[in-house]
């Protein structure tokens, strides 16, 4: 039967073509026959034509026939769009042989390159870039309970064991088996102490400072700190530190213009020679992943370059929340893009005075 309810908001959607309520029920036109989506492009008919049915199949049932520009019997585009993503996600998270852009299209029913410029405007990225994201996901894990590094680099889904070291060595700024030895043999104190910023947690070896995090509570940036060195001997800072800690809070409110402790720090050369050109950058001042790829020489170099600001392991004191994206926006930040614009503001704003 065809809906009686709500007929009148119903109808206002089908004059507005609002797509945001396909799926919700379709109308069909008595005068030609057809039922549609609200949203579609169609001419729009004469109300005294038009029936509202809850589901598609009602309105097949009543006799009329699905409308081939809306193509109401079929899931929506939204929702197909959705599906399609979301079940090649799964595939590349899931799949130690990445599926190739063309598997993936097929299997969603559309072109390569539709879908190619589907799945990064759904998800921010391709869907190669996803599969590396996810092959290096693995691989962390399988360092921690394969018997061997090699074991652990073809479990991840690796094919070689030099691909493996590239990327880990770019995305981590260090090796599998750096990465797997976890700091050991390592001491590191870390102290924790709230700021304008949330929370921050701070930890020292001997030689400085290897770490510092921001977060909304300690305990979570303690975790973060034993992923990084899962090996080390890590406790808690002893008293005399805590001027330290307090100097790198008072940096970190801005009430400072140098937090003055020596860093100890790994990196590759490359995340290194980012990490030093990015100290150089005046506070006030921003530069795009671009303009600091060709500071360094490097200027096709741009993706290794956000790589390697994404890696940065001392919030604020190295300041990669300088780095902006070349439409102006602020792009990301490991530390949550608010505080980065918080960090951005209260410099310009110091400036000026």
């Amino acid at each position: 039967m065809p809906r009686k309810v709500s007929e009148e908001k119903y109808w206002i959607a089908v004059v507005e073509k609002n797509k945001a309520t396909d799926g919700s029920f379709v109308y069909a036109v008595k005068s030609t026959g057809i039922y549609c989506r609200p949203g579609c492009a169609s001419r729009l008919p004469n109300r005294e034509n038009v029936l509202f049915f809850d589901y598609p199949e009602a309105a097949a049932a009543a006799g009329f026939r699905p409308c081939k520009r809306c193509l109401p019997d079929t899931a929506s585009p939204t929702n197909k769009h959705n599906t399609a993503v979301l079940h090649a996600c799964q595939l590349l998270s899931r799949e130690e042989q990445e599926p190739s852009l063309q598997e993936l299209a097929s299997a969603s029913g559309f072109s390569p390159h539709y879908f190619q410029r589907l799945f990064k405007k759904e998800v921010g990225i391709t869907p190669k870039q996803y599969a590396k994201a996810q092959r290096m996901k693995r691989l962390l894990h399988s360092l921690k309970k394969e018997a061997t590094v090699t074991d652990a680099i073809y479990a991840a889904g690796f094919h070689s064991s030099s691909r493996a070291y590239a990327q880990s060595t770019e995305d981590l700024g260090m090796s599998p088996s750096t990465y797997r030895n976890g700091g050991k043999g390592l001491s590191i104190q870390q102290a924790s102490a709230p700021c304008n910023l949330g929370w921050v947690l701070v930890g020292t070896t001997q030689k400085g400072i290897c770490f510092i995090a921001l977060g909304d509570e300690p305990g979570p940036l303690l975790i973060a700190l034993t992923d990084r060195f899962p090996q080390a001997h890590i406790s808690p800072a002893q008293a005399e530190f805590s001027i330290n800690l307090k100097k790198i809070v008072a940096f970190i409110d801005g009430r400072t213009k140098d937090c003055g402790l020596p860093l100890d720090i790994q990196g590759t050369a490359f995340q290194q020679l980012v990490w030093n050109a990015l100290t150089a950058i005046p506070s006030g001042t921003t530069l795009t992943y671009s303009e600091l790829a060709e500071r360094i020489g490097r200027p096709k170099s741009v993706r290794a370059v956000a790589n390697a600001c994404g890696a940065n392991p001392v919030a604020v004191v190295i300041p990669c929340h300088r780095i902006i994206r070349r439409d102006g926006s602020l792009g990301g930040y490991r530390w949550d893009i608010k505080r980065k614009k918080v960090l951005l503001e209260r410099e310009k704003t110091g400036e000026k005075k």
